[in-house]
């Protein structure tokens, strides 16, 4: 019986790879202690997969910033204004794509299906030339291989890429991107040439995008791109691998007929109705990679369920073409369990990250080969019952408030229009109010302040004062660059959903249980083990100080109930929604506290509502119907003159823009800047949207400093579409990654930018 990573995550147990990242980009080290960093850390991962006994092993999981990046690069589709000239793609013009740069703003970037992972859109067109730009999928071979580790190199499938890309600028929207097939292929064939030369025996192709709703001409296109690449492939056992949900029957007679291809590997954790596909139809002679092992959550896995379902598929397929999988890539959980020396010993019996999931893997596939090990079988059967029985997960109380939700819609009693004429009255804001949508600068003081205070090297009060310090100067700045609505930067929060999960019951917390969302960016989600209550105000006190210290409105700001949900690791006992209406009736509480506390505009945000759409057309109406249910519930019992925003992140919100509206939000800041303005696309179309809306301005994911003159165009370019008296002007996200001698001169020209606007529209009357 043979196991099967799909792969890995890059960031190290540590989080090696960002400080190495980081470290390089600001200077401070070579591209050479970059690549040994790299080095090492592939190494130790393929060591450690070898070492477990797992027989497909990945190689080119790695990436210094995105895979699908990586894949760009390989294809030399660098977009014309890196000014690249050829060559193999080195680090100036992998990173400018990826970050931007002094000159030229960075590419897109969007969600990874429904995960919290973003990737870098690629932007094609006719005029593409395509060439074979990075060696890196041949190279990290050799470099395993070297290391007498024989690996499957891993390569975004060329289908889902180009169904991933984006019209390049200056190209017709409808331009068929799948048009370009026959242009990449011959690069994907002169890396499998390569591949086999140095030695492969394997080869997996990335095709997620067959788990969603394609049509006949995406789905001939996965027929004429492996038809055209079987004679390259001769030789070499293929795998086309799928992940994140079901994939539909008519894809799935699609991709079991593929020619060339040896096996097949399936998302069997939330594909539970390709079980029934594969049962049914799967073709005799190939190999089923079964995703039996969780890439996305970190709760150990049950282990007598998967045997029997693995048993189940062995006499299907056989036991010689039956391989034990994840469901994903492990990319999506945290790296090592070990590294968790202060998780209660309870809760940490009931889980498993990367390093142990691997375990899980190679115990399932000898357990089917019939070499159960029956202590670790045992053990893992005494954590579940552990678990499902334990006092702490379950709160009555809580499972009855949240179930008395349902039945109503609650929706604040009067429409927006009306809510907002009695919020200008009271807070005479200018048109084209200017605000920020949560966070400033997380400086190495204040980590260093937060990092005592948790280690009891400071007392309360001195943090407090610390705290309350930075506050101040963030408001100041504020003032001083005349924005309108202000925020007090969020001093005392580490992470968005970290900082409430903190003060919520039923959270758990790691030290390193660190996950990539981009780049070098990485997240820490709570772990949700049990029903969710809130014990005390989490956020009043913080902000009715920063309230103190203006006359300005200056706004509470708070993390959405599907925002939370979305980014930690959720129970996996009870539906989602469940648990999101928990989470929603605790954020209500301290809506209603901020309220009584004299806090008049309040954030929830929603940075997270899109990602957790369903991949299946079919699912989505019950997702959404829940999601904006949590929202609404946070907020009904405000007065009128209590203004709610809400913010949202990279995401393309065209296709949802109904649900958005049925938010019923006052005010919503939404990600534009790196989209080419593609959301306002949808108001063009004829969609009346009556609530305020702060398309971001600019792009605060990348160090360019955008001048007043180019915001001002984006504006103008938003009046063509909005109500000149429902635009807000805002950057498209939190400051928090930048640093001040970037963020400051940026809110300059962004004020400067919209007060030009307003001289040029009260002219024009």
């Amino acid at each position: 019986m043979a196991s099967h990573i799909v792969g890995y995550p890059r960031m190290g147990p540590k989080r090696e790879l960002k400080f190495a990242l980081e470290s390089f980009w600001d200077g401070k080290s070579s591209a050479d202690d970059l690549k040994k960093v790299a080095t090492d850390l592939r190494s130790s991962i393929w060591k450690q997969m070898s070492d477990a006994g797992i027989k497909y092993i990945p190689s080119n999981t790695f990436s210094y910033y995105d895979q699908v990046l990586d894949t760009t690069a390989m294809l030399g589709a660098v977009p014309p204004r890196y000014n690249w000239t050829g060559g193999e793609i080195e680090f100036d013009v992998f990173f400018s794509m990826a970050r931007g740069n002094s000159s030229v703003p960075a590419m897109e970037m969007t969600k990874w299906f429904d995960t919290n992972y973003h990737f870098i859109v690629p932007e094609l067109g006719p005029d593409v030339k395509f060439s074979y730009a990075s060696h890196k999928a041949v190279n990290e071979y050799k470099e395993a291989k070297a290391l007498g580790i024989d690996t499957v190199p891993v390569l975004v499938g060329p289908v889902s890429y180009l169904l991933l890309s984006k019209p390049a600028k200056g190209v017709e929207k409808s331009f068929s991107l799948l048009s370009l097939l026959n242009s990449i292929l011959p690069v994907y064939k002169e890396v499998i040439e390569e591949l086999k030369a140095a030695g492969a025996s394997w080869i997996q192709f990335d095709e997620p995008i067959l788990v969603k709703d394609l049509d006949s001409h995406s789905l001939e296109a996965f027929t004429a791109a492996y038809s055209e690449l079987e004679s390259t492939l001769s030789g070499l056992d293929v795998l086309v691998e799928t992940y994140f949900a079901d994939v539909p029957a008519e894809a799935f007679k699609i991709l079991t007929s593929l020619k060339g291809v040896t096996g097949f590997g399936f998302d069997l954790v939330r594909g539970h109705q390709t079980l029934d596909l594969i049962k049914k139809d799967f073709p005799k002679g190939k190999y089923l990679f079964a995703g039996v092992v969780d890439g996305r959550n970190i709760w150990a896995n049950d282990l007598a369920a998967s045997i029997s379902a693995l048993e189940s598929l062995e006499g299907v397929v056989g036991k010689d073409k039956l391989v034990v999988s994840t469901s994903c890539s492990l990319l999506h959980t945290a790296v090592d369990l070990v590294n968790e020396t202060k998780l209660d010993d309870e809760i940490k019996s009931w889980m498993a990250f990367a390093a142990q999931k691997i375990v899980e893997v190679n115990a399932l596939a000898k357990a089917i080969a019939g070499q159960k090990d029956e202590k670790f079988l045992s053990a893992n059967a005494e954590a579940l019952a552990s678990r499902k029985a334990s006092p702490r997960v379950n709160n009555e109380a809580v499972q009855k408030a949240a179930a008395d939700l349902k039945g109503s819609e609650h929706r604040r009693a009067t429409n927006v229009s009306s809510r907002l004429d009695a919020q200008q009255k009271k807070l005479n804001l200018p048109v084209l109010p200017t605000t920020t949508i949560g966070s400033f600068p997380q400086t190495v003081e204040l980590r260093r302040v937060r990092r005592e205070y948790k280690a009891n090297k400071i007392s309360e009060e001195e943090y407090v004062k610390s705290i309350k310090e930075e506050i101040s100067k963030v408001v100041k700045l504020q003032e001083e660059l005349d924005i309108d609505v202000l925020v007090h930067g969020e001093p005392e929060r580490n992470d968005m959903v970290e900082y409430f999960g903190e003060q919520l019951s039923g959270f758990a917390f790691t030290v390193n249980g660190w996950v990539q969302s981009y780049g070098s960016r990485c997240v820490k989600p709570p772990v949700i083990y049990g029903d969710v209550s809130r014990p005390k105000p989490m956020t009043v006190f913080w902000s009715t100080a920063a309230q103190s210290m203006t006359s300005r409105p200056m706004k509470g700001m708070l993390t959405g109930p599907v925002t939370i949900l979305n980014w930690s690791f959720v129970r996996n006992d009870q539906p989602r929604f469940e648990t999101c209406y928990q989470i929603a009736l605790a954020i209500k509480e301290e809506v209603e506290d901020l309220e009584k506390a004299g806090i008049t505009v309040i954030q929830i945000d929603e940075a997270a509502l899109r990602e957790g759409l369903p991949l299946r057309k079919s699912e989505e109406a019950f997702y959404l119907d829940w999601a904006v249910h949590s929202f609404r519930i946070t907020n009904v019992g405000v007065q009128d003159t209590t203004q709610i925003h809400t913010h949202m992140c990279y995401s393309n919100f065209n296709d949802i823009i109904h649900s958005i509206i049925d938010m019923d939000a006052d005010v919503i800041t939404i990600e534009n800047s790196r989209s080419d303005e593609k959301l306002l696309s949808v108001f063009r179309e004829g969609v009346k949207y009556g609530a305020g809306i702060g398309p971001g301005v600019y792009d605060i994911h990348s160090p360019r400093i955008p001048s007043s003159d180019e915001i001002a165009d984006r504006i103008n370019k938003m009046l063509q579409v909005l109500e000149t008296n429902i635009l807000w002007v805002n950057p498209d996200c939190g400051l928090k990654t930048r640093k001040y001698p970037e963020v400051k001169p940026a809110l300059e020209n962004m004020v400067a930018a919209a007060k030009a606007i307003r001289t040029q529209l009260s002219s024009a009357k």
